[in-house]
């Protein structure tokens, strides 16, 4: 649940926002009666379908990228720190970078990188090495 709430926490405020702007709408005095109903749970299956699809991609990426640092797969992490240079880093097991939870860490990094921020790196171009 802890997970959850950390992965989809943005998006569960920006569902309870969209909801109030729902029942706002739907209260008005042109709209339909039975609008309210109709509304609030239309829009509660649609939310609640688009986040929990989001989540289990985000969990499915997660594993993948755990198990494939733990087969000594490179993997590209979003650096927030520097903003403007190298704006990813790729961390290998062979590096010095373990896994801790859900977190790659590093003696040579001030800040862990979450898994969900990270892809598996594979090469597109075979020319470039």
């Amino acid at each position: 649940m802890k997970t959850f709430l950390y992965l989809e926490g943005g998006y569960l405020i920006l569902a309870a926002l969209i909801l109030l702007v729902t029942l706002f709408v739907t209260t008005r005095p042109f709209m339909a009666k039975g609008a309210v109903k109709k509304g609030m749970i239309g829009v509660s299956v649609i939310l609640a379908l688009g986040i929990g699809a989001h989540y289990i991609v985000t969990m499915k990426r997660m594993q993948s990228v755990k198990s494939a640092f733990e087969k000594g797969e490179p993997i590209i992490c979003e650096s927030r720190l520097i903003r403007k240079g190298a704006q990813s880093i790729i961390l290998r097991k062979s590096l010095g970078w373990r896994l801790q939870g859900d977190y790659f860490v590093s003696d040579a990094y001030a800040r862990p990188f979450f898994s969900a921020r990270c892809i598996v790196y594979k090469k597109a171009t075979p020319h470039l090495k």
